[in-house]
């Protein structure tokens, strides 16, 4: 059995032995000072005394060096160290001080210059204090050092207000107390709903009362920062104690809540709200156990694997143990960062990085017939609605045959099942890259009639900070001073994090059968309008006051809300209750591939208009609707 080795290497040993060189200096000035004390500083007297006096502390010296490295004291840390340490520190300096007594008084057995013997217990003492003195002031300097670097997040948030007098309150109070590098803050009061508990003390600091008493307490105390230190809370109540603290002007952070937190808590989980919070959901997670036994061992292709949704797919396919995986992408810089992020955090996975474009399709067929995927997640494509407005041709060029070149190699190599990533938009599209994406849907579900291969698509909605997101775009306006830039007021959207998004991806693939548009319920729409004036509040402004909110209206092509599911398809819920299956839609195989072909034709004139074409090849394709989506469609999101 192999067994750690827990010695220091030599230049450990003699940079950890620098605390006991110190200690013998200190035990030998502390013998020498109560000698001079027993004798009133009489240097005659001490004269007298003297080769005694150094006999005894060169020996008392030698025995606390043993019996400090025999006891392994050079391996603390001393600006680390518990009381246990100290109390170690105390009994082998009593000890030394003891065993050299014994030798002294044998040695100078029957001679009349024996050190009077008031001196020892008034040495040891002195020994003892000026040793955690010494230490005293190492933690000092230490703490004084290191404090920029040690804060944790709620260092210079200045009078605090906890809400929660329970559990999560008290860790938090009692971190903030005892941690030294937290100085700078003062927790003021605790806010509690228990009657039983106003008006008596967690850890000396007063419960002022229920929640109802939080703008007169924010007053009174002076209050910088609000932390909400329950994390047992569900969303709902969550979301009204935030939108009631948004109205104080202080800084928001909350401890995690119970799906996101550790086995144990401290100051340091303390965060501020962040994008995911602004869901007006839980996170959802998906049980990933048929995925990955699906996924074990297998070769797996990701196309658009360097993009946002893409590499997020290769980080979740990497923990399933495939047998290789492909990451195909144009872009040499994303496919890199990733390849190198995978090759650190999981060594073991086969991971090839090839570069080039699902457009060209000598060189996809290239790909498929050279290493011969058994999985294919298909995530390359064009998905920024106002520039596809003004490029069609690229949308269609990269989207549409871009995406049949991939399913055309993924049948014609037997691929057992190819994963299309799609969007809400196209769903009843408005815009060329929404219908561009149910042109690819179409592709799918045509060639799952007739292949071995089982094709799906996946549906989401928006994703928060994916590339050319909302979210980046607000971040960098707020930290330019605004002003932030929404379209409408009244516009809304279905909103997911990345890993939700790859979460459904992967599991509606183990979902699969064949022909299916997989789902995610996403709870209620968000607000944009909301999402922004949230996002300030997180800066610390004061959305309006601090930081502007322009109106520069609709893009074109951009809906007011975003569908899910066209009315024909109808909605089934698989046996994951938050994965629902929309019915293929029927349209006549041989008019559109015809169409098909015809639309390939069209494109190469780059003058060409597109969007008469693509109406007819896409029938739900329409004028964007302006009307406002009803208010009780709309989530309630926390504001901030």
């Amino acid at each position: 059995m192999n067994h750690i080795n827990h010695d220091l290497p030599i230049s450990g040993q003699l940079k950890a032995a620098v605390p006991m060189l110190i200690d013998v200096l200190l035990i030998s000035a502390a013998t020498f000072l109560a000698a001079l004390l027993q004798m009133e500083f009489n240097f005659a007297d001490l004269h007298r005394y003297l080769l005694n006096l150094v006999i005894f502390c060169g020996a008392e010296c030698i025995v606390y060096a043993v019996a400090y490295f025999a006891c392994r004291m050079h391996l603390i840390l001393w600006h680390y160290a518990s009381g246990i340490d100290y109390i170690k520190m105390c009994v082998i300096t009593a000890f030394s001080f003891l065993i050299t007594f014994a030798f002294c008084t044998a040695l100078n057995s029957g001679t009349d210059n024996f050190l009077p013997l008031s001196v020892y217990p008034i040495g040891l003492c002195l020994s003892v204090l000026f040793q955690i003195a010494y230490r005293g002031v190492l933690r000092e300097i230490y703490v004084y050092k290191h404090k920029r670097e040690e804060r944790s997040s709620i260092v210079n948030d200045g009078n605090i207000l906890v809400i929660g007098g329970g559990q999560g309150g008290y860790i938090l109070l009692q971190d903030v107390l005892n941690n030294p590098s937290m100085q700078d803050c003062t927790v003021r009061c605790v806010i509690d709903n228990n009657p039983e508990k106003i008006g008596r003390k967690i850890l000396g600091v007063p419960i002022v009362g229920s929640f109802d008493k939080l703008e007169e307490a924010v007053k009174s105390y002076e209050i910088n920062t609000i932390i909400l230190a329950i994390p047992s809370l569900d969303l709902e109540k969550r979301t009204a104690i935030l939108r009631r603290c948004s109205k104080t002007g202080c800084v928001l952070k909350c401890l995690p809540s119970l799906t996101e937190q550790a086995e144990n808590i401290t100051s340091k989980d303390v965060r501020k709200v962040n994008i995911n919070d602004l869901l007006g959901r839980e996170p959802i997670k998906l049980d990933l156990t048929v995925m990955k036994e699906s996924l074990e061992g297998k070769t797996v292709l990701v196309t658009g694997g360097g993009g946002s949704i893409g590499s997020e797919l290769c980080r979740q396919i990497a923990s399933c143990a495939p047998g290789k995986l492909i990451i195909f992408d144009i872009y040499e810089n994303n496919a890199y960062d990733i390849q190198n992020e995978l090759k650190r955090n999981c060594p073991e996975v086969s991971v090839v990085t090839l570069i080039g474009s699902v457009r060209d399709v000598s060189r996809v067929n290239s790909v498929f017939e050279t290493y011969r995927p058994e999985y294919v997640f298909h995530a390359a494509a064009h998905k920024h609605v106002p520039l596809m407005e003004d490029s069609p041709l690229e949308a269609i060029k990269n989207n549409v045959f871009g995406t049949f070149n991939v399913v055309a190699a993924a049948d014609h190599y037997g691929v057992k099942r190819f994963v299309q990533v799609s969007t809400d938009k196209a769903v009843n599209p408005t815009n060329v890259m929404g219908a561009t994406k149910r042109i690819c849907e179409m592709i799918v579900q045509y060639y799952n009639r007739y292949s071995t291969t089982e094709y799906v698509a996946v549906r989401f909605g928006n994703v928060l900070g994916s590339n050319g997101s909302v979210i980046p775009l607000f971040e960098k306006q707020i930290a330019e001073g605004g002003p932030v830039t929404v379209t409408d007021p009244r516009i809304t959207r279905y909103f997911m994090t990345i890993p939700e998004a790859v979460s459904l991806i992967l599991t509606a693939s183990a979902f699969a059968k064949g022909g299916e548009i997989f789902v995610l319920d996403m709870g209620k729409p968000v607000r944009i309008l909301e999402m922004a004036e949230n996002m300030i509040r997180l800066s610390g402004k004061e959305p309006y006051r601090d930081i502007d909110i322009t109106f520069t209206g609709l893009r074109s092509g951009e809906k007011l809300y975003e569908e899910l599911l066209m009315s024909e398809e109808g909605m089934t819920r698989t046996q994951n209750k938050l994965i629902y299956i929309g019915k293929a839609l029927d349209f006549d195989d041989k008019t559109f591939i015809s169409d098909l072909h015809t639309l390939e034709y069209l494109i190469r004139d780059e003058n060409a208009d597109v969007r008469s074409f693509i109406r007819k090849l896409v029938p739900g394709y329409h004028e964007p609707d302006l009307s406002a989506p009803e208010e009780t469609d709309t989530a309630e999101v926390p504001v901030l």
